[in-house]
């Protein structure tokens, strides 16, 4: 069993994940189908990329015995996730909407996984294996034919593969790396804002990496193209899974060499270096000039906030 709060990727939205995830044992097609026959077996479902959870009175119940899915209708996929103390857990994607609340007592709420995790509805590891389950199911839903030949694919190795019985292609889920970055020189740090933000909101620059680029490359590159401003050293501070759809962002601190800010209108509506004092306001609610710090659910809160209690690494 893993330790879900021994390292700084652990306190960022989704990346407290406590399951065991049995890995070298998804090629053992006996093994699975014992867990997934179990008496104490349970099922996170998800319609399309939206949960399905149970109302039990002031809470949310992530969880669906095998009885209770078979009533929600029929399963398109079917992924091993891991198991608990409690037992083995599996992520299930209806091949149908289930009836949601409105329609009939039926106790069911379906409830997006960012405003699970913005209105703290679930505790932060079934935050994390709910994160898990979406990435895998979209990955699942939308990779159904093989790249290639083009024929239908089947589900494997408890679902973490796909076979092409056509062309013996395997297909193994994606994960899309982005580097997010706060840049520092001195006391003071590079926030930028998009237009999509809530107003006032600032936060760290982040982007993509490409192929065959490493995470300090694709850090200088990202902070010159959207902010033209020039980096140094780079240095690891965390990493969070990022369900939307299947990301993994990749905390650093940089260290500036050049001051003069170029912005990318593409990219950002604005970017401006900020003092930690400001930081320290941004987080008091207090900012003078009505600036916000991200939620603490992202990634950007916890480097700012790094920042902030004066934790970066000395450059």
């Amino acid at each position: 069993m893993q330790n879900p709060t021994y390292d700084a990727s652990a306190l960022t939205g989704y990346g407290a994940n406590p399951l065991d995830r049995l890995a070298n044992h998804r090629d053992d097609p006996a093994f699975v189908a014992r867990l997934r026959e179990a008496q104490t077996v349970r099922h996170v479902v998800f319609t399309g990329d939206i949960p399905l959870l149970r109302q039990r009175g002031a809470a949310l119940d992530p969880f669906f015995g095998a009885r209770d899915l078979a009533a929600l209708g029929s399963a398109r996929e079917t992924v091993l996730l891991g198991q608990d103390d409690a037992g083995a857990i599996f992520a299930t994607l209806l091949e149908e909407a289930a009836p949601e609340s409105g329609e009939g007592d039926t106790g069911l709420v379906s409830l997006d996984l960012r405003s699970l995790a913005v209105q703290g509805l679930l505790p932060a590891p079934l935050l994390g294996v709910m994160a898990q389950a979406k990435s895998i199911l979209h990955w699942h839903a939308r990779h159904r034919f093989c790249a290639q030949c083009g024929a239908a694919t089947q589900a494997s190795s408890g679902g973490w593969k796909r076979l092409c019985a056509a062309c013996s292609a395997q297909h193994f889920p994606r994960t899309d790396p982005v580097v997010i970055m706060l840049v520092t020189d001195g006391d003071t740090c590079l926030v930028g804002r998009q237009p999509r933000f809530n107003p006032g909101m600032y936060s760290a620059l982040a982007g993509f990496i490409e192929p065959g680029e490493t995470v300090e490359a694709a850090v200088r590159r990202e902070v010159a193209e959207e902010a033209g401003v020039r980096v140094g050293a780079v240095a690891y501070h965390a990493s969070q899974p990022w369900p939307f759809p299947a990301s993994l962002m990749i905390g650093c601190f940089a260290q500036a060499l050049s001051r003069e800010i170029v912005v990318d209108t593409t990219e950002l509506e604005d970017a401006r270096w900020i003092s930690r004092t400001e930081v320290q306001a941004m987080f008091a609610g207090a900012h003078p000039g009505g600036l916000i710090a991200p939620a603490p659910i992202a990634i950007a809160h916890h480097l700012m906030r790094a920042f902030a209690e004066a934790r970066e690494p000395g450059f």
